[in-house]
């Protein structure tokens, strides 16, 4: 009797928080569904992305970024990104407030810009967008998918005890769809819900964990406190002491690129990012793999003495990381099935067009029992 009470309580509340929030679940699964293959897609149908292979060395970045800054004078070079041997350089021009977000493609031989685009347009920006904010103003739209995230998240538990089979004979249907011949739809729907519900579980509950991560601070300091972490999540930039008549024998932002040549010749990209202040450090990363994000190292150097400054956030070498940093660090991969390659985005294409088809089977069964109570008061 408990049981059968503690459902029927369960069931109300997994009907009122799923009707409300169905359709921002469904769209959320869908964009996430048509952003899989974002990568992928943009290097098969954006050419200027790739150069032709020559055997000779790149320019270094005291020559690429008068290029690029040519192209948006009064924009902010964020970062240079240096890539492989066939593939452009990206000039990446980004400011918070104002909000813009551009990328230069430079040929990294030669210096010829191949295209400019802005990254604020097109297809995959309307697609990430709807994703990130339902088209909403940002601040609306952000705090919107959150709850609906976190409500999500409310709807796999109780979705997982409604599920559970009361003995051995009601889990026959609970694993696999038993359709016979002449059954009606409304029972095909229910179970399309309750199995599908099942086997997209625990990657369901993976994704709505790490996008809760992104939808509220106090979830991802709670979450990184709860995997162990002890450093701040708080990027702070480092600062450079300002000393007058410096002089060196290579620019800076070249001596410092040099340098990540150097330490990390398997890096399949090396971004530097030139000093906003003077009092900036120049920051620069590398990648081993740049399908991936949590693979990279973050480094930090004094404009002036080009001397290494530790940080105490997260975002810092690899080798101090311990294994609640990597675990967070590792958030959009997992969350985009990247972090297995291209069979983890496969993966999670497939998973996020199964959770965009329960709110549909869900509002089914819904308007089925609501139409079955109409009539049962006529």
């Amino acid at each position: 009797m408990k049981n059968k009470n503690l459902k029927k309580i369960v069931g109300i509340l997994h009907l009122w928080l799923g009707l409300p929030s169905g359709i921002i679940v469904f769209i959320i699964a869908i964009t996430g569904c048509l952003y899989a293959f974002q990568q992928e897609i943009s290097n098969y149908t954006e050419d200027y992305r790739f150069v032709k292979e020559e055997n000779n060395l790149f320019l270094p970045p005291s020559q690429l970024l008068p290029i690029a800054q040519r192209e948006l004078p009064t924009k902010n070079i964020h970062a240079l990104k240096y890539n492989g041997k066939n593939e452009a350089v990206e000039a990446i021009f980004y400011h918070y407030q104002p909000t813009y977000y551009y990328t230069s493609y430079l040929n990294p031989y030669t210096g010829n810009v191949l295209k400019t685009v802005n990254n604020e347009t097109g297809f995959f920006h309307f697609i990430l967008d709807g994703h990130f904010y339902l088209w909403l103003p940002q601040d609306i739209g952000q705090v919107v998918v959150a709850v609906a995230t976190l409500i999500f998240l409310l709807l796999i538990i109780s979705g997982f005890i409604l599920w559970y089979p009361k003995n051995k004979s009601a889990a026959k249907q609970r694993f696999y769809f038993n359709w016979k011949k002449g059954m009606k739809w409304k029972r095909k729907n229910y179970d399309m819900h309750n199995v599908t519900g099942f086997y997209v579980l625990s990657i369901a509950l993976i994704f709505a964990i790490t996008g809760l991560v992104w939808g509220f601070q106090w979830f991802a300091y709670s979450y990184y406190t709860v995997l162990g972490g002890e450093k701040s999540l708080l990027y702070v930039e480092p600062i450079s002491q300002k000393k007058a008549d410096t002089k060196f024998e290579l620019v800076p932002l070249d001596a410092i690129w040099l340098k990540m040549l150097k330490e990390y010749p398997k890096a399949e990209s090396i971004e530097i990012h030139p000093p906003e202040t003077d009092s900036a450090a120049i920051a620069a990363n590398a990648n081993d793999n740049k399908n991936t994000y949590h693979t990279a190292d973050y480094r930090y150097f004094d404009q002036y003495t080009l001397q290494e400054v530790e940080v105490n956030h997260l975002w810092g070498r690899t080798k101090n990381d311990k294994i609640a940093d990597r675990l967070f660090k590792m958030n959009y991969d997992i969350h985009t099935g990247g972090i297995f390659g291209l069979a983890g985005k496969i993966l999670a294409f497939l998973i996020s067009l199964l959770i965009a088809s329960l709110p549909v089977t869900g509002t089914l069964i819904w308007w089925g029992r609501k139409k079955k109570s109409r009539r049962q008061c006529q």
